[in-house]
């Protein structure tokens, strides 16, 4: 009996409780949320900004594998002694244009150069007496151009191929006086393309950096042309008429040669070895050396090579005004036998490009 009363008082009490947890359930749902919106929210700016594209351009970026440069001078010498000067001297004046560009184009492992040279002065003495009756005459005169096509092998080494073209501008005279005391021309010894050179060559380069060259052609030609009659050099026969006597007594067919043309012809060509040393190096902050040296060995004769030195000083002063001291020694046996030295130390402006 008094387990049925604790049976019944379970089971009324698991009713009870799943009655109030159904009754708290039914609450929480019919429950009302509170509005948190009490005032309307502002509507965000963004939301008014309409989309704009905006084209880019197409930036026209290439590369540009040239790289230029030129330098145009003006020397002026000028010497001026009056009539009560007793320590000697001579009045002179003598002038001196230049011209120089180079271009250099660059890509991957080739290059190609170009360089032009140009030189021209003339000088007088004594152009204030009219007495001395003196000409002017030519102090320098060259015409340069060196074209270079090369292949990098490694850092400093290069295979090429070059084309180099030389001369003057104008005629160039020995000359002597009258019997009057007036200097006259006397002979012409050479004039544009009398002489004239091409060099064509190919070879090795060693170019450790941009300042320094040295070319190694083993393959070298050489066309030495003389296209002025008057410097052409003469048979026997010719030189008999001109002279009233034989070149060589003991040989009257023998006739002259002149930077190494036979006699009778206007053409020489010759196969040799060439090296070339370019220096363009900045010694100092307003001081500049150029200098290049040439060596041509002819294959049928390498114990007697020609030799050319061209090099040039130059001190700056200003950006325009400078210094320069010219230097040229040549060693040519086709030529003259023995070593031809020029020097000339000028004053003068000096327009480089680019500034």
């Amino acid at each position: 009996m008094m387990f049925n009363r604790i049976k019944l008082l379970t089971v009324v009490f698991t009713l009870f409780i799943g009655q109030w947890s159904f009754a708290q359930i039914d609450l929480k749902r019919l429950r009302a949320k509170p509005d948190t919106n009490l005032v309307d929210a502002p509507k965000s700016p963004v939301s008014n900004i309409n989309q704009v594209i905006v084209p880019i351009p197409k930036l026209a970026l290439e590369v540009d594998y040239w790289k230029h440069w030129t330098k145009l001078g003006l020397n002026l010498n000028q010497a001026y002694f009056n009539k009560h000067w007793n320590a000697g001297g001579v009045n002179s004046i003598a002038i001196l244009g230049t011209g120089w560009h180079k271009s250099e184009y660059n890509k991957n492992n080739f290059n190609f150069t170009t360089e032009l040279d140009l030189r021209y002065g003339r000088i007088q003495n004594d152009f204030l007496d009219r007495e001395a009756q003196t000409l002017s005459k030519k102090n320098i005169d060259r015409i340069f151009w060196d074209n270079k096509l090369a292949y990098k092998l490694s850092q400093s080494w290069a295979v090429y191929v070059s084309f180099t073209f030389e001369s003057q501008f104008d005629a160039g005279y020995t000359y002597t006086r009258d019997v009057n005391g007036a200097e006259i021309v006397d002979t012409i010894k050479t004039n544009f393309m009398a002489p004239g050179y091409f060099t064509e060559s190919f070879g090795l380069e060693y170019k450790p950096d941009n300042t320094f060259s040295l070319r190694l052609g083993t393959g070298t030609a050489r066309q030495t042309l003389i296209l002025d009659d008057r410097i052409r050099p003469l048979t026997g026969e010719q030189y008999f008429r001109k002279n009233g006597r034989y070149l060589d007594a003991n040989d009257p067919s023998k006739g002259e040669s002149t930077f190494g043309v036979e006699s009778g012809r206007s053409f020489r060509n010759d196969l040799a070895f060439q090296l070339t040393a370019n220096l363009d190096r900045n010694l100092s902050k307003n001081l500049h050396l150029k200098s290049r040296y040439n060596l041509f060995a002819d294959y049928t004769d390498l114990g007697d090579p020609a030799h050319r030195l061209d090099a040039v000083l130059t001190a700056k002063v200003t950006s325009l005004v400078n210094v320069s001291l010219t230097g040229i020694v040549v060693y040519n046996s086709l030529e003259q036998p023995g070593v031809q030295v020029s020097q000339a130390l000028a004053l003068g402006i000096l327009y480089s490009l680019p500034r």
